[in-house]
């Protein structure tokens, strides 16, 4: 199916920003050619050839010290990405999403042994949701996306999504803050998620969650964390879930079930996408041979037996649809309930444009609807 028309112009201004972020990185990387610098030679003749090169090399040597004494530190421009994404979400929740619903929120924070303790916020169905009077709830436990880099529970776009799930599908959407690569690497973000799904379970009461009726979601990067929490839960706790709902994930960080032609379709070099995979991979885990780890790559794993149902969503112009058909197939064959379902003409993000998108509105209720499956 052709792309859908509102994702043109911004495919033509994001191929724009690959070639100026290419050209940035071959200047950088190779420097201007000397005879384009700035020289006092032409004004003095008697300068001999060798005091000529002299001059060239201190020339190069002081443009690379000055362009290194004005770099900034690597976790600088982390910190001002993340902004900038923050920023570029909240104003895409404005223009093309929908703002989620008051609903009665509480923040937690969970220890975790051995790694960073983890921050957990909870979405009841309404704003005076009581527990008390409403008793036990569904709930799910929910991971964000954002190429294991990026993002949050505080993004605009994260937060009003738990807020219209929970207020719709009448569950507990419990989210859980973890940690961002690189500062924090594979496996600290599954033994979060893990540390939270026991947290989930052993204060189900005085969270007003019913214990028989929780499930996983997880998107993109967060659908692989979650689908990691699903595996490490069968092996080590076997806390009872009800299912998993598994948004554009990515689960085998090998990359052998990238599906390049969903963005050769878009012209999209392979080369470009593929380079962009691999930095993802790289920065997400502490050794290559990590890639192979079932933790890191779910579908690696050797036998999928046992773990809870699965609803995967892919969308048609995304390199990772290739994974979310293969491990709904892999699910299948080891005895586990799975369907996966692909959205035509979309990219990975269509979610995110509930406001002026037909298919992310029908994206929305269809999660909805996997959602209020938790109450039976």
């Amino acid at each position: 199916m052709q792309l859908d028309p509102l994702f043109a112009e911004r495919l033509r201004r994001e191929r724009k920003y690959w070639l100026a972020q290419a050209v940035r990185r071959l200047k950088s990387r190779l420097g201007w050619p000397w005879f384009m610098r700035p020289t006092a030679e032409h004004d003095v003749e008697s300068v001999s050839p060798a005091e000529k090169d002299v001059a060239r090399r201190a020339a190069r040597a002081e443009t690379r010290v000055a362009a290194q004494q004005h770099r900034p530190h690597a976790s600088q421009r982390r910190a001002a990405h993340r902004r900038q994404a923050k920023a570029w979400d909240r104003k895409e929740l404005a223009k093309s999403g929908v703002p989620g619903p008051a609903v009665r929120t509480a923040e937690h924070v969970v220890p975790v042994e051995g790694y960073p303790d983890v921050r957990v916020r909870v979405y009841y169905p309404a704003a005076d949701w009581d527990a008390a009077t409403e008793g036990p709830i569904p709930a799910c436990l929910t991971f964000f996306g954002g190429a294991f880099r990026i993002g949050g529970i505080d993004f605009a776009t994260t937060d009003a999504v738990n807020r219209r799930r929970a207020a719709e599908a009448r569950v507990a959407m419990v989210a859980v803050d973890y940690a961002l690569a690189p500062e924090r690497k594979f496996p600290t973000q599954v033994e979060q998620g893990m540390a939270a799904l026991r947290w989930l379970f052993d204060h189900a009461e005085e969270l007003g969650v019913d214990p028989a009726r929780v499930g996983l979601q997880g998107t993109s990067a967060g659908g692989n964390i979650a689908a990691a929490v699903a595996l490490a839960n069968r092996d080590r706790d076997a806390l009872p879930l009800r299912g998993q709902l598994l948004e554009v994930p990515v689960v085998d960080l090998t990359g052998r079930h990238i599906d390049f032609a969903a963005t050769r379709a878009l012209g999209i070099p392979t080369i470009i996408m593929a380079r962009e995979l691999i930095s993802v991979a790289r920065t997400y885990l502490r050794h290559r041979r990590d890639a192979k780890n079932p933790l890191a790559s779910p579908i690696r794993a050797a036998s999928l037996a046992g773990l809870p149902p699965a609803v995967i969503f892919t969308a048609e112009y995304d390199p990772l649809r290739g994974d979310g058909a293969a491990y709904a197939a892999a699910l299948r064959a080891a005895g586990v309930e799975a369907s996966a379902v692909q959205y035509l003409g979309v990219p990975h993000d269509a979610a995110v444009y509930a406001g002026v998108l037909p298919a992310a509105r029908r994206w929305h209720r269809d999660v909805v609807a996997a959602l209020r499956l938790l109450h039976s």
